[in-house]
């Protein structure tokens, strides 16, 4: 096919095909903000630390 008539077309529509789609739909399930998530992540670094220093 000539340039000049494929530029008349258009662009191909873009595919999804291989591609994974995420959060499509509502999952159920525990949702958590992320401060939560910090706040209990650094919790736990700090309780591992000092079970660290004081029991090791």
């Amino acid at each position: 096919m000539p340039k000049k008539e494929r530029k008349r077309e258009g662009p191909m529509p873009v595919t999804g095909a291989g591609l994974i789609r995420f959060f499509e739909e509502e999952i159920h399930g525990v949702k958590v903000k992320p401060v939560y998530v910090i706040i209990s992540c650094m919790i736990l670094i700090t309780s591992v630390i000092l079970a660290h220093l004081l029991l090791g």
